[in-house]
């Protein structure tokens, strides 16, 4: 027979849930107390973005194509990330899309040529990858990443930079033409993008917008076909960009900002003549 009280007795069935309660508590304050990343942990410093102040350069080297090369967007940012759990990695880099874009090659009355996003042109998305087409979601993987892989014991300090320019090539003759005779008349050309600075989870894909900058580029050169190569195409308009504007506030990314296809293998070259229907001459990829 027992010694004990039996109000010193604890049922079995009570004793299970209070260890089950205890085990669950335990597990909830582990995970409370594991350190995460969070945005009002990371420190952004030193953000830069501009474009070079000079006018955009025509080469006439060719009699085949015009070519034209503009002046560089810049962007540059200094971030301190906190130590990095164990099992962890964090990419901290630029991501960049484009958000509108008009590039028309017109040929006299014959008609134009135009380089078109078509869903975007169409509304369909918001904003198309500007990658580099192999590091999805990142414009770029030497300096526009910097990658921490935990558990790391103290800050890190990084720095992070990219770079941007237009150098395109444009025929002097009607771009589904067999002639050679130059009929090029005038380029134009408005493009605009947003750029983040992100921190992301490499595993669970959480992204951090720690940046956000819109930029535009614009481009006006007027030909006369008639002239001799080397002095056939002159800048109009204004000679140096718009400079760019980083926000005081962070946009969210659009998610075919993320992943393919980015604008270069999204783009479409039409030939839109005065009269008759407009051709496909190089399609997407």
């Amino acid at each position: 027979m027992s010694i004990l009280p039996r109000h010193h007795l604890v049922p079995p069935s009570l004793f299970l849930l209070l260890l089950l309660v205890a085990c669950t508590m335990g597990c909830l304050q582990s995970i409370a107390c594991k350190p995460r990343i969070r945005r009002e942990n990371i420190v952004v410093y030193e953000v830069s973005a501009s474009i070079d102040q000079c006018p955009t350069i025509i080469e006439e080297n060719s009699p085949i194509v015009l070519r034209y090369k503009t002046p560089y967007f810049r962007a540059s940012a200094g971030v301190v990330m906190p130590p990095v759990p164990r099992n962890e990695t964090w990419v901290v880099g630029w991501i960049q899309a484009c958000t509108q874009m008009e590039f028309y090659n017109t040929y006299g009355d014959i008609g134009m040529s135009s380089w078109e996003l078509p869903e975007l042109r169409e509304g369909r998305v918001k904003a198309i990858s500007d990658s580099d087409g192999v590091s999805y979601p990142w414009y770029g993987n030497t300096t526009e990443t910097v990658t921490l892989t935990g558990p790391t014991s103290k800050p890190s300090r990084l720095t992070v930079s990219m770079n941007d320019n237009f150098y395109p090539s444009v025929t002097w003759a009607v771009p589904i033409s067999n002639s050679n005779t130059p009929m090029l008349t005038h380029i134009t050309r408005d493009q605009s993008f947003i750029t983040w600075l992100v921190a992301m989870n490499s595993v669970t894909k959480e992204r951090i917008v720690l940046q956000t900058v819109r930029w535009r580029m614009r481009v006006d050169i007027a030909v006369d076909p008639d002239m001799p190569l080397g002095s056939r195409a002159s800048l109009v308009g204004r000679p140096y960009q718009e400079q760019p504007h980083i926000l005081n506030y962070q946009e969210p990314i659009p998610p075919n900002a993320l992943g393919r296809p980015n604008a270069n293998d999204a783009q479409v070259l039409m030939w839109r003549p005065r009269r008759g229907a407009p051709l496909v001459v190089i399609p997407p990829k």
